[in-house]
């Protein structure tokens, strides 16, 4: 189902998320996955290299520790009905912290 997304007023207010996976291992941690979050007012990306079989856990930390910490906690995020999306967590993700 297709919906309009308003256009945001204010940056890091809404956060489209999408993985990109089967990547050959790479990096320190041998990395096969990498989350990518833009930032629709300004446009601005990031790439946050993970693992494909990280927990819906996992990867609110790592968004929590590398993203929101520095930008304030999003209004929307926008994402595909990846159950790592759709966890609870994400939810009361302001109570996990």
């Amino acid at each position: 189902m297709m919906i309009q997304i308003q256009e945001p007023k204010c940056t890091w207010e809404i956060v489209p998320m999408d993985w990109v996976t089967a990547l050959p291992p790479g990096g320190d941690g041998s990395f096969n996955a990498c989350l990518v979050l833009v930032d629709r007012y300004s446009k601005t990306q990031t790439f946050l290299p993970c693992h494909k079989d990280d927990t819906a856990m996992d990867i609110a930390i790592m968004i929590w520790n590398k993203v929101i910490s520095h930008t304030g906690l999003f209004q929307n995020i926008i994402g595909d009905r990846d159950h790592k999306f759709t966890s609870e967590l994400w939810r009361n993700l302001p109570n996990v912290f």
